[in-house]
């Protein structure tokens, strides 16, 4: 029986201090948590485990909940509700395996009749009719399997006991082995096995949608993150930029009520402040909603279905860096394997392992199909052993007579037209050549987001160097901008314009690093390593009917 691997983090906590084995994970994807790939890429350790997030943690009340990128990964794996939905599909498609594989187990049968009679019979010698009264006990027992190659085998044991007030009682026995093989339609393991070889295949496709499923929740789980942190970034820029604001605007009033400015000189600090403090309500609902976001992802209220859980949605989460989680520093290397990441993408994306094994699946329909256009000839073999006595024991006991029956044969039946069947199979062969161009259209679509996901990631990597050196200079020029006006050579428009370039360059610096982490992000998810590269993976054990 197949059994089918569930998630393991490797590298970073033991098995058994897992949150994951706190889930109710199905039984058939509990069984086999196994050890993933070690050989996690030096690329992103961005996701270090600080000491103590290996236990199972849980959202609840309105306190602050200090998150790193780590702490977040392992509270999405423990505690998603979408994921605890899609873990069920494994142990769905083993159960169904098993069905499938059921349809070839021995089956017990008995058959008990009692039969009453009173008729009327007539003499053949003399012409005379006469009543007869008699009753039968038969009862019969045994045992019947179906075989792949199309054999079905039956054994069974007869015992029948007839009386009547015309005839003596009389005991009859037997032993039955009967054997049909088919010769044509349902021969051979080939076209037998076609349903249990799918089920088996389902159970490895499930296992790549489940590891699919994971990646993207994994990577929506960082980009939350990354989002989350970015947002308090923006807003800490806001707040300082509206402080920076207020007190340009206070300067500007004490110098209008000093006779040092015109009246209306004040008016751009104010119109400044103002739309500083646009920005503020702006970036407070931003990070409200990607905090409302994150938590979903982390498993939203832990509280009863039917009970109020309002209380876990006022957590507030801290993102706060644990070490690894910035680890290409300022000046990130960039892309130069992206061959091989395009060559590492066609052999490990989720979709494309699945999308190969359902086209497999249709292969072996269409293997159904060509057989189900046979007729259906099956030659049997009836083979008996009698005994007879006016006992039950005697009849037996006299099996071992030399007394036997036998009958063998052969049975044909042919559809006239068999236009079901060949509607059928020209459905299936039609359905396989679309899942085959359906997979060469995937592979080709995978090359070319790893591509688009590797030109995004060199212009954000680009970005952070470029952001840093405007920043450089709109700093410089800020600050010239002030001592102007604090001189009284520049307007308070001139030094609100600085600032306002100034707010813009030291948004655009945290936002180019965020940006790079999400297009690696996004590279990962797209060339299908972000679980090993986390030390994250699905495994399988054991191995399916093929």
């Amino acid at each position: 029986m197949a059994s089918l691997g569930c998630l393991a983090l490797t590298g970073c906590l033991a098995p058994e201090r897992s949150p994951l084995l706190g889930v109710d994970w199905p039984e058939a994807t509990r069984e086999a948590v196994a050890d993933a790939a070690e050989d996690a890429a030096a690329e992103a350790p961005a996701v270090g485990f600080a000491a103590g997030e290996a236990e199972a943690v849980r959202i609840g009340g309105s306190g602050e909940l200090r998150l790193t990128l780590g702490r977040t990964l392992l509270m999405t794996l423990a505690a998603n509700r979408e994921l605890a939905v899609s873990a069920q599909s494994p142990a769905i498609a083993a159960a169904l395996q098993r069905v499938q594989r059921g349809v070839f187990d021995p089956e017990a049968f008995a058959e008990l009749t009692y039969q009453e009679r009173s008729i009327t019979e007539t003499s053949r010698a003399t012409g005379e009719r006469f009543s007869v009264d008699g009753d039968d006990l038969r009862t019969v027992a045994g045992l019947r399997q179906l075989l792949p190659t199309g054999t079905e085998v039956e054994l069974s044991v007869d015992q029948q006991r007839s009386s009547s007030d015309r005839a003596p009682e009389q005991q009859d026995a037997r032993l039955g082995l009967t054997v049909t093989q088919q010769l044509l339609r349902g021969a051979g393991p080939a076209a037998n096995l076609v349903r249990l070889r799918q089920a088996g295949l389902d159970v490895d496709a499930s296992r790549h949608e489940l590891r699919g499923f994971v990646q993207r929740l994994l990577a929506d789980a960082e980009r939350a993150w990354w989002l989350y942190r970015l947002a308090g970034q923006r807003l800490a820029l806001f707040e300082r930029a509206l402080e920076l604001a207020e007190q340009q605007s206070e300067a500007a009033r004490r110098r209008i009520a000093a006779g040092a400015l015109a009246p209306n000189a004040g008016a751009a600090a104010e119109a400044e402040a103002a739309l500083r403090r646009q920005d503020l309500i702006d970036a407070r609902s931003l990070r409200e909603a990607r905090r409302l976001a994150l938590l979903r992802l982390l498993g939203g209220p832990t509280g009863d279905l039917d009970g109020p859980a309002d209380a876990d949605w006022l957590t507030r989460p801290v993102a706060t860096e644990a070490p690894g989680d910035d680890a290409f520093g300022a000046d990130p290397p960039p892309v130069d394997d992206l061959e091989e990441r395009v060559a590492l993408a066609t052999r490990v994306r989720p979709e494309l392992l699945e999308a190969r094994v359902r086209l497999e699946q249709d292969r072996l329909e269409t293997v159904l199909t060509r057989n189900g256009l046979l007729p259906r000839l099956e030659v049997f073999l009836d083979l008996g052993k009698a005994g007879f006595d006016d006992t039950f024991a005697g009849s037996f006991d006299d099996l071992d007579s030399e007394s036997y029956d036998l009958a063998t044969g052969f049975r044909f039946v042919a559809p006239l037209g068999n236009e079901r069947a060949e509607g059928f199979d020209r459905a299936a062969s039609a359905t396989r050549a679309q899942s085959a161009a359906a997979v060469a259209n995937l592979v080709q679509l995978v090359r070319l987001e790893v591509r688009r996901a590797a030109v995004e990631l060199e212009r954000a990597r680009q970005q952070i160097a470029a952001s840093r050196a405007t920043l450089a200079f709109q700093r410089s020029v800020a600050a010239g901008e002030r001592q102007r006006f604090e001189a009284g050579e520049a307007t308070s428009l001139d030094a609100a314009l600085a600032g306002r370039d100034l707010l813009a360059a030291e948004i655009a610096v945290v936002t180019s690093r965020t940006e790079h982490r999400l297009a690696l992000i996004d590279l990962q998810l797209a060339e299908g390593s972000l679980l090993q590269r986390r030390g994250i993976g699905v495994e399988a054990g054991g191995d399916a009917a093929r």
